[in-house]
């Protein structure tokens, strides 16, 4: 089962993630995001259980736990949502606009 965890601190690591869950079972991966610009923690993060029994004992235990001061949310990850190849993906394009073409 894949886990998402939101509201972490920006100290915790992929190790630190992984290790509070591993007390539950089974931890195939735990990664936090990081920002591909600075490196920094994004706040959040993501856990791989194989045992979805014990994903959800995990889930029920660590939701609203408290982690270096911050309380975090833990739940089910929802499917990854396919992005289109069209400019609505939150990319601008100002071709043919009168900005960015002033020379």
């Amino acid at each position: 089962m894949n886990i998402y965890v939101s509201n972490l601190s920006f100290n915790v690591v992929d190790e630190d993630l992984k290790a509070f869950f591993e007390e539950y079972g089974e931890v195939s991966s735990a990664r936090v995001i990081t920002d591909k610009f600075t490196g920094r923690s994004r706040g959040f993060g993501f856990v791989e259980m194989p045992n979805d029994e014990e994903a959800r004992k995990a889930i029920s235990e660590l939701d609203k736990g408290v982690v270096e001061g911050r309380p975090i949310t833990v739940t089910e990850a929802k499917p990854r949502e396919e992005r289109s190849n069209s400019n609505g993906g939150g990319r601008r394009s100002f071709a043919g606009s009168s900005r960015g073409n002033r020379y």
